[in-house]
């Protein structure tokens, strides 16, 4: 079975359930990956990896608007997005912990410095080392700041 067809399935039960939140937030979803699959020249079925990426996409999108909604007041709103953000998460891979982020970071900083890269304009190295390590498991702005400490010292 395919992520996109647990989806599916996931929002017929909300459905039948009155799972307002589920339903709502599974329908977003759903319309981001048919508008990630029909962009472009020609439309397509998207992997399970791609998938993954809409859906975290839609879950960074959830926090943010959470936070922009905490900031403003807007208390009951931001509880919604913060309920969305925290039902698509159970959709992913469970996120890498800061140490064993700092630890896959800390090899690929060795392996960048043992090809000759250091410093901070070794960044970019790192990074491209990193990247496939993490993909789907760690947020690429939360990767940097762990990238540049590790860097600067």
């Amino acid at each position: 079975m395919t992520l996109k067809s647990k989806l599916h399935e996931d929002l017929i039960t909300a459905m039948k359930a009155r799972d307002e939140l589920a339903s709502s937030t599974l329908r977003l979803t759903l319309t981001a990956i048919t508008k990630e699959e029909v962009s472009g020249k020609t439309s397509r079925e998207l992997s399970d990896d791609e998938v993954q990426k809409v859906i975290a996409r839609e879950a960074k999108k959830r926090r943010e608007a959470a936070e922009a909604f905490a900031q403003g007041g807007r208390t009951e709103s931001a509880e919604r997005e913060k309920a969305e953000g925290q039902f698509l998460d159970a959709y992913l891979p469970q996120q890498l912990s800061d140490d064993e982020l700092t630890t896959i970071v800390g090899q690929a900083v060795e392996e960048a410095k043992a090809a000759g890269a250091e410093g901070p304009r070794a960044m970019g190295a790192v990074m491209k080392i990193v990247n496939p390590k993490v993909a789907g498991r760690a947020e690429g702005g939360r990767v940097a700041v762990v990238v540049k400490k590790l860097l600067a010292g």
